[in-house]
């Protein structure tokens, strides 16, 4: 059986928008999901593909949270082979090396319209740099994203779509749990 990675976004961050891994759990198996699993406490759950499409399972998980938490939560979900094919599209594979230093930004969907990233000048953000696939960024900041100010542009880049980021090492664990 093939499996959905849901990606929660700004949940159990700084003390915000507080939702236990249990309360996780419990949510999706309230909403009939099989098979949960939730990888570490940010919001990354592994399911059994229910055979909606991903954002329309998206929306549900969505409503459920506001409904049941009172907490508006973007979530992005992509399937097994979404996943699989993004981890595939790495522009930056010397980097798998140092998996903190990639990430992966997941898009709601592909922007209309890139050019506020296409205007950043990329060479005074060096040794950062990214890559903007259909629903994906790839970014690469070898010392560290919390010091990149790429990062910052990057992630707070005006694109008309919902983004959240994950560092390579979860990006391949949410591959394998799919694949358990």
């Amino acid at each position: 059986m093939s499996s959905q990675i849901a990606l929660l976004r700004g949940i159990n961050v700084s003390g915000h928008n507080k939702f236990p891994v249990a309360r996780q759990r419990e949510l999706m198996r309230d909403l009939g999901f099989d098979g949960v699993t939730v990888h570490l406490q940010t919001g990354n759950i592994v399911f059994a593909d229910p055979g909606t499409p991903p954002e329309r399972t998206a929306r549900t998980i969505a409503d459920r949270i506001t409904a049941d938490l009172g907490l508006t939560v973007p979530v992005m979900v992509r399937t097994r082979d979404e996943l699989a094919a993004a981890i595939e599209a790495n522009p930056y594979p010397e980097a798998t090396a140092e998996p903190k230093t990639l990430h992966v930004v997941f898009l709601s969907a592909a922007p209309a319209d890139p050019a506020p990233l296409e205007a950043l000048d990329l060479a005074s953000y060096a040794p950062d740099e990214f890559r903007l696939s259909d629903r994906e960024i790839y970014l690469r900041t070898p010392n560290g994203s919390g010091r990149s100010k790429l990062a910052d542009k990057v992630t707070r880049a005006p694109l008309g779509v919902t983004m959240t980021a994950r560092n390579w090492n979860t990006v391949t664990k949410l591959l394998a749990l799919a694949d358990a």
